[in-house]
């Protein structure tokens, strides 16, 4: 069989948990003897059987979203010969629909999210996000088979989208390399970055973006007690609204507390990892988040997880055990907006100030989800059940 997986993220370019699946789905499934074609954004690629498409010169001073589908049509022609195309986020959802339609093979669609849940995302793309909503909403309601990677995110993909028929919807969870994901016992890196190894420390690792929450934390780590650090890994904010919000937010943490530590640029893998592997805790602030695969990387580090409680989340981090997860009521209509603002960052506080005051129980709930990622979520086993999805829809 033949796949052709479409994306605009793929190693070295990777920025988001979406980037992260569609990179080690494409290795466990050529482990599988699967030939695995992998269609791209950006620039050429090394790795054999991966084709980029150069988005930086297509319709110059066109309005990104249709840059992106004008990339997606280049994509599209390119997949003839395969068996099925199996697209990810909306960046190659009318890649995969247009594909489907050229030659005549199924289309499977894995929903990492959905444009009706984030709007504010017409802040960065102004009369684009219409178009975007309109890709994802066209692929999803054509495809053959759509992929949710939390049941969570089925919910909201049958709620966003009622035409579709919910046998078509599948659940297959994203996955963890436990091998790479493991405990760093060295402190080069941690140490470098500011970090003074004697205090406990929270660390914080995603995208500056509504639907990661990093303003809520923010208030919330005022209520934290003083001797503990925040280490935040937050960069590529989507607009500047929300960088100027985030900078001033920090900066008047920073003139409040000491150990307030920002770190803008991408990290490696590698230096993640350590910065992961010696928190006393994790923390996913999250209003929107259809899985969180960062909760799975921190659980693999043996460190505990504190999350709000929306989206996929509790069908990872198990309340208790792997961590805590943060109560929040959101207003209707699926941006993820707390009803009250105050209320979530200040249980947000009170949830982190658990796990710092108790080492034993911390160090308990990492080891506990170093377990449940080794027994639930390894790569292989997502492979074998998105083949199953492939089959199911005709490939």
């Amino acid at each position: 069989m033949r796949v052709d997986l479409l994306t605009r993220e793929y190693p070295p370019a990777v920025y988001g948990g979406a980037g992260v699946h569609v990179e080690y789905l494409t290795r466990a499934l050529r482990a599988t003897g699967t030939d695995v074609q992998v269609r791209c954004f950006g620039a050429p690629r090394d790795e054999a059987g991966t084709t980029a498409y150069d988005d930086s010169s297509v319709l110059p001073g066109a309005n990104a979203a249709l840059r992106t589908m004008a990339v997606d049509l280049a994509m599209a022609s390119d997949c003839a010969g395969t068996d099925v195309v199996h697209s990810h986020t909306w960046y190659a959802n009318a890649a995969g629909h247009v594909a489907s339609l050229l030659h005549g093979v199924p289309h499977v669609v894995t929903t990492h999210s959905l444009e009706p849940h984030r709007p504010w995302k017409a802040e960065q793309l102004g009369g684009g996000y219409a178009l975007s909503s309109w890709v994802e909403k066209t692929a999803l309601e054509a495809a053959a088979a759509v992929i949710s990677v939390s049941a969570g995110m089925r919910r909201d993909v049958l709620d966003a989208y009622p035409s579709l028929d919910p046998d078509k919807v599948r659940v297959v969870y994203n996955g963890i390399d436990t091998g790479l994901y493991a405990p760093d016992p060295a402190t080069d890196v941690v140490e470098r970055l500011g970090v003074d190894l004697s205090r406990p420390y929270v660390t914080f690792v995603g995208r500056i973006t509504r639907q990661k929450g990093l303003p809520y934390l923010l208030r919330a780590a005022e209520h934290l007690d003083p001797d503990v650090q925040l280490l935040l890994l937050a960069g590529a904010p989507d607009t500047p609204e929300i960088a100027a919000e985030v900078e001033g937010l920090v900066s008047r943490l920073q003139e409040s507390r000491s150990g307030v530590l920002w770190v803008q640029e991408m990290l490696p893998k590698e230096q993640v990892i350590q910065v992961l592997t010696h928190a006393t805790v994790f923390v996913c602030p999250s209003i929107y988040e259809p899985m969180g695969i960062v909760n799975l990387e921190a659980m693999a580090c043996e460190t505990a997880v504190v999350a709000t409680a929306t989206g996929g989340i509790p069908e990872v981090v198990q309340d208790g055990t792997s961590g805590l997860l943060v109560p929040v009521e959101q207003v209707a209509g699926g941006t993820g907006t707390p009803v009250d603002p105050e209320q979530f960052a200040h249980d947000l506080a009170e949830r982190l100030g658990e796990v710092l005051a108790d080492p034993g129980r911390a160090r308990a709930m990492g080891l506990a989800g170093r377990q449940r990622a080794v027994d639930a979520f390894s790569w292989s086993a997502v492979a074998e059940q998105t083949l199953e999805v492939y089959r199911s829809a005709g490939a």
